[in-house]
């Protein structure tokens, strides 16, 4: 409303938007695997994490991940990335935010060993790959449209 828009054009604006919630995520430790989930297991080096919970800690939801997927990697994965891996556990403020404006989210981050301990151990690549998908989503534009979402090219 502070931009001029009408009820109408706010909602627009609602429905075309679209956040990154980025965060860390539990990577599988090495020394404890026992402690991980038998399917969803993210690695240090491996890229970027998205991270799901069927008890609404992430946002996250078939729609937004098929969209970051879709826009943020360009479907230019590595060979050595396979697919993004899928997270279940812990929790972000992703969900708080959507609670206050209702856009799709996608919660991401990066697998880390020791989170929230002193000394935090992740991986120098997971960075790059964060921020070229970053990179990526950004410099593209993201529409809903009554089939789903498209990408607008800037």
């Amino acid at each position: 409303h502070a931009m001029g828009r009408d009820e109408a054009g706010y909602r627009q604006s609602i429905a075309n938007s679209f956040m990154l919630s980025a965060d860390n995520a539990h990577g599988v430790h090495p020394n404890h695997t026992d402690k991980a989930c038998p399917t969803n297991r993210p690695y240090p080096g491996n890229g970027v994490v998205i991270k799901y919970s069927a008890n609404q800690k992430y946002t996250t939801d078939a729609i937004s991940a098929a969209v970051f997927e879709k826009f943020a990697t360009g479907q230019m994965y590595r060979i050595d990335l396979r697919e993004p891996f899928r997270y279940t556990g812990g929790s972000t403020l992703g969900n708080i935010s959507t609670t206050q404006v209702p856009v799709n989210t996608v919660d991401i981050g990066l697998a880390q060993l020791a989170m929230h301990s002193p000394y935090e151990t992740g991986s120098v690549k997971d960075t790059d790959y964060m921020i070229q998908a970053m990179k990526t989503f950004f410099e593209a534009s993201v529409r809903q449209t009554e089939d789903g979402y498209e990408l607008i090219s800037r």
